[in-house]
């Protein structure tokens, strides 16, 4: 081949993942260059019934990179997030940072994003994604310019270092880890449903949940992708369209989801109070603004079932879910309805 042969072969695949694709058996966590780059950790302990979750959005805007940072707990509602005027994500793994405000990788979570707003975790025996041909979004991940992707790259891990939250200072050690990213061209879309619970009986299982509208010029069409990882070991993707389609009924206090293929089922249902949600921002990449846009709870109810050829396999039962509902206009209303001004992007639970 060549010299000019691989130029341009090189350039047509750089401009194919700068799209946001990623081939068969490519990697999707290094940072694609989109217009936003999503990073989110939640760490759970089923003794004390305490949730923390860390994110980071790596925003472009045209003027340069900025990022939407963001620390919240449960149960006493703790929530602090912010804009910073800078943040980069890394092109040669799994690693996002903003100044000294925000650094994650792929063993390792510091941020420092006010006296009362810390974490310092170092993150072992990690339970990775273990599917190398397609990651969290499936087939989809090979399709350019989609609004949005998502891959949970860890489904599990043990975390050790602290976390000060408000007023008080929390020992993390043996916590449970999940992380996972999300990116696209436009920020978030208009609709989407979210859900990630360990806390189970069997300290091993993780499930995991993305849904929404997904958009790629004319084309449109709502999907939601179920990932089960089973006490065993084994992982269930189900939700691509025309073989395992997975069907959800979601509202700001329930969440039901149906998905089947030819040999797995699996059942969800999620409930939480209004009331005890937190609201999160979501950036505008564009405006390097963030706005309220999702109505996540952090410790939730989550009832699993999975059936393999119509027999139970595994049922599970978490009290300390995340369940997530999304939307710029039903946020907004929810921060307003606590009483927040028109100018507020958060919102901490009323309970």
């Amino acid at each position: 081949m060549t010299s000019l042969g691989r130029r341009t072969i090189a350039a047509v695949a750089q401009a194919y993942r700068a799209s946001g694709a990623d081939r068969p058996f490519g990697d999707p966590l290094p940072a694609h260059g989109v217009a936003m780059e999503g990073y989110f950790w939640r760490f759970t302990d089923p003794a004390t019934g305490r949730v923390v979750i860390a994110l980071n959005g790596v925003n472009r805007a045209d003027d340069g990179i900025w990022s939407t940072l963001g620390l919240a707990a449960h149960p006493h509602g703790f929530l602090h997030t912010s804009v910073s005027p800078t943040g980069s994500a890394s092109t040669a793994g799994l690693g996002a940072s903003a100044g000294a405000a925000f650094h994650g990788t792929a063993d390792r979570l510091q941020v420092d994003l006010a006296p009362d707003a810390r974490v310092d975790v170092a993150i072992t025996n990690p339970v990775p994604w273990p599917r190398r041909s397609f990651g969290g979004s499936s087939v989809f991940q090979a399709i350019p310019a989609l609004n949005q992707y998502w891959h949970p790259w860890l489904l599990g891990g043990s975390a050790h270092g602290q976390a000060v939250v408000g007023a008080e200072t929390w020992d993390l050690d043996g916590w449970s880890v999940y992380a996972e990213k999300n990116w696209g061209r436009g920020g978030f879309p208009e609709s989407w449903w979210w859900g990630q619970a360990q806390g189970f009986a069997e300290p091993s299982a993780c499930v995991a949940f993305a849904g929404g509208e997904v958009t790629a010029g004319p084309i449109r069409t709502t999907v939601t992708a179920v990932v089960v990882l089973l006490p065993d070991g084994k992982l269930i993707r189900l939700g691509d369209p025309l073989v395992s389609p997975v069907h959800a009924e979601v509202s700001d206090e329930r969440w039901s989801l149906r998905g089947r293929s030819a040999q797995w089922s699996v059942e969800i249902e999620g409930s939480g109070s209004l009331d005890t949600a937190h609201v999160l921002p979501v950036p505008l990449p564009a405006e390097r603004r963030n706005v309220p846009g999702a109505i996540e709870h952090l410790g939730a109810n989550m009832r699993v079932t999975v059936r393999r050829r119509g027999r139970v396999v595994w049922e599970g039962e978490s009290s300390l879910a995340a369940l997530e509902h999304g939307g710029i206009a039903r946020a907004r209303a929810e921060v307003e309805r606590r009483g927040h001004g028109s100018d507020a992007v958060d919102a901490s639970p009323l309970q």
